[in-house]
This record gives structure tokens, C-alpha cells and sequence, in this order.
């Protein structure tokens, strides 16, 4: 089988290879890819800026059906439509495993870093990371499960009212989603971006978000203003990564206000305004990734329509045009790259 290995660390050093078809040990089950969603960290695994256990077949955003199980699966069949955790391997005796916080693991392996992803035909997942699929989501749908969940994990780290007024910062895929949970949480919800963030700002005004703002022509604070009677907003997802937003954001707050940092710097040492957090008293909350708390309510919220994944789906490649997908993403006009694989 054809499989996306990232062969050494560094930019670049990404290759298709002829694999062997894996086999599922005790308590795993193999899965035929159907869709394998490009993340974020894959192009920074790519550009070097991320580091995974090379060798290793990329892709942690996949859907696919069960077509074998090892010994001692009895919840799964061939046949099963299913999409899995990132979670391969777990400690499962720290306090976090405990507490089901499989993300925050430090021997944590997970698939599509440590452990051989889904640009391939065929991969392996422990049973107990699988999920089956609702009928209402579709392989294309399930394939996105993973950014989801990761959004419903940073949404369910703050308390919404109904009606509060949300800021998301970046609408890129973690920020359009983020929107779409944060407005099925209730809250009002107010996405901004760039100029050059115009293809996403139309796909949140598509996916019925309530307030557009593109910051370089329209001044986000007033619009804040005028849907809190001037006291801000509260809450702020900041998902782009980028410090200005960070600034942005907490000066977008009201009073006990809340602020979730779903983005990831490149340059983990930033500055923040500690003053801005004294003086509101401003409650500063982290998101990192997602756990297994998190997949069910995601896949409910694409099968209740909640949440419009495939809405989001701008370009489909084969594993064999990574070249093309990079592009489409550096370039501005994707927003969702879905891979399929090769025969």
C-alpha cells in the first residue's frame, strides 16, 4: 500500500513509500481509510516546526470502515463505520489517564506522530480509541472529528450563558468550528479575521455565525461594544496563534471576563498583558488538543446538523498531491484539505 511518510525531521522529508498492510494485534482493529483531513500540525510537521517519531506515516483526521479485528475486540464488527481518537497508547496509570484526560499523558503515542496515520490505505487503532459512526455523518463528515472535538474540548473549558457574546480570533478550521460549538453552547458569537482571511469569512457568514468582522475595516472593539452596552465581551477564543490576536483579545473582555487560548504560538515565550488580567480579573484557561469526553458529543453535533462539517470540505487530493494540497493551503484559497488514498 501507498502511505505520506515523514522520513526525517526538518522541512520537507515527506515521501510516498510502498508499505506493508498492517496487522491488528490484541485489543486493535484495522481500518480502510476513506478521508484523511490535513491539520494544522501537519504543515507544521512538514515545515519542520513540529516534531513527530520519524519515520512515520502522517494523518491523526480520518474516517474509514473496520475491515479486520484482533483478538479480545468484541464491541466492533467488519464492517463498522468508524473513526478513532488520536490516542494509540497510554500509560493508563497516571493521574490523568485516571481521570480519563488521556491528552494530557506524558507517554502518550498517538497516531499520525508517534504511530502510523491515516495517509495510507490502511491503519491500526486500538478498539478502545475507536467510535462508530451516527448515520447521519457521512465519511467525509467523520474524517473531520478529530479538529472538532478538539473545539468542543476548548468550548467545554469555559461556562456559557445563553446569549453570552463569544469573540473567536481566526477563522480558519479550528476557528469556524470553535464558532459553530460555541453558538450550539448558546453563546452569541462574533468571528473575525483579516483581508486575506476572505474566503473563511465568507464560509462563517455561510455557516450562519452571527457577527462577521474583518478587523482591518471594521472596528471589532465598537461592534463588541454595541451588543454589551460597552461593558465587552465574554468570552474570547483566540485560535489563530498569532500574539497581536492574544493582545486583541483580552483587551476585548469584559470585566471577569474569560479567555481561551486554543491557538498555538510558533514561539512558545509570548507577551502578554498581565495588567489587562489583574485589573478584569480576566479568568486565562489553555486548550490542548482533545480527549475521550469529547468525540461523542462532536459526532452528535454533526448528526443533529449542529455543526456543518462538510460545508467546510474546499479541496480534495490524493496522498500522492501533497505538493498541490501545501499549496492550496499556503496560498489562502482552502480551508478544509481532505487526502484520499491510493491504490
Amino acid at each position: 500500500m501507498k502511505a505520506l511518510v515523514k522520513t526525517e525531521l526538518g522541512f520537507g522529508n515527506l515521501e510516498i513509500q510502498d508499505k506493508h498492510e498492517p496487522q491488528p494485534g490484541n485489543d486493535e482493529v484495522k481500518i480502510e481509510v476513506k478521508y484523511a483531513g490535513i491539520c494544522g500540525s501537519d504543515i507544521h510537521t512538514y515545515e519542520g516546526h513540529y516534531k513527530v517519531g520519524v519515520p512515520v506515516t502522517l494523518g491523526h483526521e480520518f474516517s474509514g470502515v473496520i475491515v479486520e479485528v484482533g483478538p479480545g475486540v468484541t464491541a466492533f464488527e467488519v464492517g463498522d463505520r468508524v473513526t478513532s481518537e488520536t490516542t494509540y497508547y497510554i500509560c493508563g496509570e497516571c493521574e490523568y489517564c485516571q481521570a480519563g484526560d488521556y491528552n494530557l499523558c506524558n507517554h502518550r503515542k498517538g497516531l499520525g506522530t508517534q504511530q502510523d496515520g491515516g495517509f495510507t490505505n490502511y491503519l491500526i487503532a486500538r478498539a478502545k480509541s475507536v467510535h462508530k459512526l451516527p448515520d447521519g455523518v457521512s465519511y467525509k463528515e467523520a474524517a473531520m472529528t478529530e479538529p472538532l472535538a478538539c473545539t468542543h474540548h476548548a468550548v467545554s473549558k469555559t461556562v456559557i450563558n445563553e446569549g453570552d457574546i463569544a469573540v473567536v480570533i481566526g477563522p480558519g478550521p479550528i476557528g469556524l468550528f470553535t464558532a459553530q460549538v460555541a453558538k450550539s453552547f448558546g453563546a452569541t458569537v462574533i468571528i473575525t479575521g483579516l483581508t486575506n482571511d476572505q474566503v473563511r469569512l465568507n464560509k462563517a457568514k455561510e455557516l450562519g455565525i452571527n457577527h462577521v468582522v474583518n478587523t482591518q475595516e471594521e472596528d471589532v472593539k465598537e461592534t463588541v461594544a454595541s451588543l454589551t452596552d460597552g461593558y465587552g465581551a465574554d468570552i474570547v477564543f483566540e485560535c489563530s496563534g498569532a500574539v497581536p490576536a492574544a493582545k486583541q483579545g483580552l483587551d476585548l473582555l469584559r470585566k471577569k471576563g474569560q479567555y481561551c487560548q486554543v491557538g498555538i504560538f510558533p514561539k512558545a515565550d509570548v507577551s502578554y498583558d498581565m495588567e489587562k488580567v489583574i485589573q478584569k480579573e480576566i479568568r486565562v484557561v489553555g486548550s490542548r488538543s482533545q480527549k475521550p469526553a469529547d468525540w461523542g458529543p462532536s459526532l452528535e453535533l454533526m448528526n443533529s446538523g449542529n455543526v456543518n462539517a462538510e460545508a467546510m470540505v474546499t479541496h480534495e487530493f490524493a496522498i500522492t498531491e501533497w505538493d498541490q494540497a501545501y499549496q492550496a493551503i499556503k496560498g489562502g484559497e482552502a480551508i478544509k484539505v481532505l487526502l484520499t488514498p491510493v491504490e
